[in-house]
């Protein structure tokens, strides 16, 4: 009888228990632990069998979940450059050891060298060093973007050692995983961003360790080189509710980890104070620095100079310093650099203004003099480009507020805009229509455009090599046309530029079972339905179709005269299809033509 029991009881343990049961236990655990804050609703899933284990399985990129990497350094820098004023040092460090990380994952994953990794092996892991507003922040999530990896940016400041009150640093790689879709294997491939890790050097002048800093250095330790993270943490309720859903589907428990490795850490700091440090050592060596440091302008010329040492006096971990063996030093921006970032065609402020106004039907325009007061007035805050955005707010928040119920649909920013905002926006709202105002936007419009076409075509051999198409002078006027009709940035025009182009080249493939005559686009026939489509809204490939659609006719007709099986389109046919297809006619309804093809011209 006793043994009868015992089976009963075991076989009651090995039971998977029904829908209801399962509930009630979830709801008694959630409400002992966290009260009446958490309920779990779920629809009707029930446990399944080891084959449910697999459902759910996602794949990244490839069946590794390594992004399909095979950019060299001279690619991403060249990327870069289209972004980012000044910085050569930086981006061409970052795009080498960047590319090498991730090439050198990809290398790993093909040769099936994980038996064979040796032990020491070095992560390119990195430390920027520099003032606020260079484009730390920017040049890490532009490479990120480009390479299609996770990425996940933190503040080192919001952070403490695990078991004290704060962030824990393993909640970025956790964050990591949300960012790649919950795909793990993309995420162990991706890229963590850290700013202000000056933030966390301990105290100098504090006798024995500062523990709350020291401990989030520590803590770092082991992500940035290798350790297993685990998803699911007691003080998360969300992970723990994943954790009981993934058993109700699958019957078993599942310990979901992260591994490091392969995860690039990237760092970030201004290390304003970091000058005295330097400087004192190089006097000490009789390197002349003179300059005193405990001015209110810190020489971020020195910060070149930066050695391990100095970023241990300053307060960092030996072991820390040890795991970021890259050390970047951005260039402080002068007021000559503020304004090559407000004319490059790609920079964000710009385009987010242009965007403000076109969202009330406004064309905007900025004439150079203004550009140049904006560089001037942001120069003078000392924040780099974060003094841009706020120099250029100043002057048209009033006209951003008051012109959108005015209705007018150009506005151009001239100095005396930016100088004496309010004159300026009474004199607009009273006279709309002045005519040197109008000849002056019109002049400020042409000259824009041939600053696109002059910007593009200096980067139109580097898209020709990476899409294979060539960039011709018309397809310059397109894709100028393209980046200033959608407000976006050149790389996106050109990505525009390419779909349409493709959407063509699709519908083309298709023509063979649409129609009853075969029918190619030549490349300027192509460029002009692309023309077309960016000015009428359409899609591309829907205008091929009506094109072909509308020329069959004349067409086939010839086709039944001259036995000509296969026409290629050129634009003339596209500017003036009746027209075009009259002459046709006209041309071969009464003479012989016995070719199997026949370019139309």
């Amino acid at each position: 009888m006793v043994d009868q029991k015992k089976g009963l009881d075991k076989a009651g343990r090995d039971r998977i228990p029904n829908q209801q049961e399962l509930e009630k236990e979830l709801s008694d655990y959630l409400s002992r632990k966290y009260g009446n804050r958490v309920k779990i609703i779920s629809p009707l899933v029930f446990p399944r069998g080891d084959q449910a284990a697999t459902d759910d399985t996602r794949t990244g990129p490839d069946s590794e979940g390594v992004p399909s990497f095979d950019m060299l350094p001279e690619e991403l820098e060249a990327y870069l450059d289209g972004f980012i004023v000044r910085q050569d040092q930086p981006k061409a460090v970052l795009a080498t050891k960047i590319c090498t990380h991730f090439n050198r994952i990809k290398y790993a994953k093909k040769s099936d060298r994980k038996k064979t990794t040796r032990v020491g092996m070095i992560k390119n892991n990195v430390l920027m060093v520099g003032p606020t507003g260079v484009g730390k922040t920017y040049i890490i999530k532009l490479i990120a973007q480009k390479l299609g990896v996770p990425f996940v940016k933190g503040d080192a400041t919001k952070f403490s050692e695990t078991g004290y009150v704060g962030g824990d640093v393993e909640d970025l790689v956790r964050e990591l995983v949300q960012d790649a879709n919950d795909d793990i294997k993309l995420a162990e491939n991706g890229i963590i961003y850290i700013d202000e890790i000056d933030k966390i050097s301990s105290s100098q002048n504090l006798i024995g360790h500062d523990v709350s800093r020291t401990g989030v250095q520590r803590a770092l330790l082991k992500p940035m080189e290798e350790t297993e993270v685990d998803l699911k943490v007691a003080h998360d309720p969300i992970s723990q509710i994943q954790a009981i859903e993934q058993y109700r589907r699958t019957g078993k428990k599942e310990k979901r980890v992260v591994n490091t490795k392969n995860i690039l850490f990237i760092m970030s700091g201004a290390f304003g104070e970091l000058t005295q440090i330097i400087r004192k050592r190089l006097q000490s060596q009789g390197i002349g620095f003179e300059a005193d440091v405990r001015s209110a302008e810190v020489p971020w010329e020195i910060l070149k100079e930066v050695t391990a040492k100095d970023l241990i006096d300053f307060g960092f971990e030996s072991e820390f310093v040890g795991r970021l063996p890259i050390v970047v030093v951005f260039d402080e921006l002068s007021k000559e650099d503020l304004l090559k970032i407000l004319k490059n065609p790609n920079n964000p402020i710009i385009i987010s203004k242009r965007l403000d106004f076109m969202a009330y039907g406004i064309d905007i325009k900025f004439e150079d003099e203004a550009l140049m007061k904006i560089a001037e007035i942001a120069a003078a805050e000392k924040t780099g480009a974060r003094g841009l955005v706020s120099a250029i707010e100043k002057a048209l928040i009033t006209f951003e507020k008051r012109l959108p119920r005015s209705g007018l649909k150009r506005f151009l920013v001239t100095l005396d805009v930016v100088e004496h905002p309010e004159a300026q926006l009474e004199m607009l709202l009273k006279n709309p229509e002045d005519l040197d105002r109008r000849e002056r936007f019109e002049r400020a419009k042409k000259r824009e455009l041939e600053n696109i076409k002059a910007y593009i075509s200096k980067k139109a051999v580097d898209f020709s090599i990476e899409y294979g198409l060539e960039i011709n002078e018309r397809r310059l006027a397109l894709i100028a046309e393209l980046y200033l009709k959608n407000i976006s940035d050149i790389n996106t025009a050109f990505d525009d530029f390419i779909e349409m182009y493709s959407q063509i080249k699709l519908e083309e493939a298709s023509l063979v079972e649409k129609l009853e005559v075969e029918v190619s686009f030549d490349e300027s026939a192509i460029d002009e339905i692309i023309k077309q489509a960016i000015r009428t809204d359409q899609e591309a490939g829907h205008l091929a179709l009506q094109l072909a659609e509308r020329l069959e006719y004349g067409l086939k007709l010839v086709k039944d005269r001259s036995g000509i099986e296969r026409f290629v389109i050129n634009d003339e046919a596209v500017t003036d299809m009746d027209s075009f297809v009259n002459n046709l006619v006209k041309k071969f309804y009464h003479q012989d033509y016995s070719s199997e093809e026949y370019k139309l011209k």
